[in-house]
C-alpha cells in the first residue's frame, strides 16, 4: 500500500529533516498465510555523511545517514521526487541497524521525500523534501589509462555526454597486455540503478587496442536517459579475473546520455508571449513554439530519425518534418532559410545540421518555428503538443 503525501509549499528543504509521526506497528502477511505486526519504521533525520555537494548537500552518488527508530528490517530507501511516481527511484540500503542506516543517492534522484520500506505494506511515512543537487560531470578518461590496481588493463571512454541515435557514437577502448584472455565481456552500467543493460563479448588481441562503440539505442528503441558506464571483465585460463571498475559506485569510463539536442547552435531567446503554443492567429491558433535567432544560425535535428516531408509553404517557408526515430513523434521545422539538403526517406542523426535559421513564408523576424506531434504523427491523425518545456530542457544541456 503506497502512502499519500502532502508538499508543503512544495519546497524542498535542507538535510536533518524529521518524520511524520506514524504509529508503531504495521499488519503484513507471513509466509503462513496469518498476520504478523511488523514494527513500522520513522526517518528523524536524513544527513549526508560523504561525496557531499556544497553546503554538505547531498547529490547523485552522495552516501546518506538516516536515523530513526525501526530501521531495522528496512531493505530500501525510496526517493520520491516531486512530481508523482514517475520521477521515483530507490536504492537499498547498506546495513545498519534499528536508530541508524546508510543508503547511497541514485545517480537520478531528485528532490523530495524519502520514505524507508520493509515492504510495499510496510512503509515509514514519508520526510519533508530533502534538497538533492544533481551529480557532478562525469571524469573525462578520452585516453587510455591504466586502472588501479590492475596495471595490464586500460581503457578510455570517447565522450562524456552522448546523445541517443548521434552519428558520433560513445566508444569504449581498453588494451590489455600479456596473455589473451579466455573471456571477456564489456557491460553497459546504468547508474540509476546498477543494472547491466547491454553486453558485448570481444575477442581482443594482446597488447592491441579494441573499441566497443554504442549509439545510445537498446534494440530499437532509445536508452533512458542518464548516467551510464562501461564496465570490463576478463577472465584468464588460470581463473584469474580483472575487472575496470568495482561493482558498485563506478565512475571510470562513465558519460551521460540525453535524447535530444536543442536544434538551434546559437544565441536565441523565445520571444513574447505571441511566440507560443496556443496564441492566437488568423483562423487558427499557433500549433509551435517561435525561437529567435540571426538568420543562417545553424539548425541542428534534435532528434535523428527519416525525413517525411520538405516542402516550401506560403505561410511556413522552407520547412523539414522528421519522423524522430524510436519516439513516435514528428519533429517540424520552419521558416528555415533555405531548402533542407535532405529529402523525404533520408536518414538523418541526432545533432545532424539540416539548415539554417530564416524568415521565409509569413515569418516576422528570424526565427525557428517548432512543433512537435504525437503519433501517427504530423498531419496523419497525430496533434500537436506545447513543445516549450522540451526545448527549455533540450537547451539546459546542450
Amino acid at each position: 500500500m503506497r502512502h499519500s503525501r502532502i508538499h508543503a509549499g512544495g519546497a524542498a528543504v535542507a538535510l536533518g529533516v524529521c518524520g511524520l509521526a506514524a504509529g508503531p506497528t504495521a499488519l503484513a502477511q507471513s509466509g503462513g498465510g496469518g498476520a504478523v505486526f511488523v514494527a513500522k519504521p520513522e526517518i528523524s533525520k536524513v544527513a549526508c555523511v560523504r561525496r557531499c555537494g556544497s553546503k554538505k548537500r547531498a547529490q547523485g552518488g552522495s552516501t546518506l545517514r538516516i536515523t530513526g527508530s525501526a530501521l531495522d528490517g528496512v531493505v530500501k530507501i525510496v526517493f520520491r521526487g516531486s512530481h508523482g511516481s514517475s520521477d521515483d527511484t530507490s536504492a537499498r540500503v547498506r546495513g545498519g541497524s534499528s536508530k541508524r542506516l546508510s543508503v547511497r543517492v541514485p545517480i537520478g534522484a531528485v528532490s523530495g521525500p524519502l520514505s524507508a520500506m520493509v515492504s510495499r505494506a510496510v512503509q515509514s511515512p514519508p520526510t519533508e523534501p530533502v534538497a538533492i543537487l544533481p551529480p557532478p560531470p562525469p571524469e573525462p578518461n578520452t585516453e587510455l589509462s591504466p586502472v588501479p590496481g590492475v596495471p595490464q588493463l586500460e581503457t578510455g571512454t570517447s565522450r562524456t555526454k552522448a546523445f541517443v541515435d548521434a552519428r558520433r557514437a560513445v566508444t569504449f577502448s581498453f588494451r590489455l597486455s600479456g596473455a589473451a584472455p579466455s573471456d571477456v565481456a564489456v557491460e553497459l552500467v546504468r547508474a540509476a540503478d546498477g543494472a547491466a543493460v547491454k553486453t558485448w563479448h570481444p575477442a581482443p588481441e594482446p597488447d592491441a587496442v579494441t573499441d566497443v562503440s554504442w549509439n545510445g539505442r537498446i534494440g530499437s528503441s532509445g536508452a533512458r536517459p542518464g548516467r551510464y558506464s562501461f564496465r570490463l571483465t576478463a577472465s584468464g585460463g588460470s581463473g584469474a579475473t580483472v575487472r575496470s571498475a568495482g561493482l558498485e559506485e563506478a565512475t571510470r569510463d562513465t558519460f551521460d546520455l540525453y535524447d535530444n539536442m536543442f536544434p538551434i547552435r546559437g544565441r536565441h531567446n523565445y520571444g513574447q508571449s505571441g511566440a507560443r503554443f496556443g496564441t492566437g492567429r488568423a483562423g487558427h491558433s499557433h500549433q509551435g513554439q517561435d525561437v529567435f535567432a540571426r538568420c543562417g544560425t545553424p539548425l541542428v535535428a534534435a532528434r535523428g530519425g527519416r525525413v517525411k516531408f520538405k516542402q516550401y509553404h506560403a505561410a511556413a517557408g522552407y520547412y523539414l518534418v522528421i519522423d524522430a526515430a524510436g519516439t513516435g513523434e514528428d519533429y517540424a521545422y520552419m521558416h528555415m532559410a533555405e531548402p533542407s539538403p535532405f529529402s523525404p526517406g533520408d536518414r538523418v542523426y541526432t545533432g545532424q545540421r539540416i539548415g539554417a535559421v530564416g524568415d521565409t513564408g509569413n515569418a516576422r523576424g528570424c526565427h525557428l518555428h517548432f512543433e512537435l506531434w504525437r503519433a501517427p504523427g504530423w498531419y496523419d491523425g497525430g496533434k500537436p503538443f506545447d513543445p516549450l518545456p522540451s526545448l527549455k530542457a533540450w537547451d539546459a544541456w546542450s
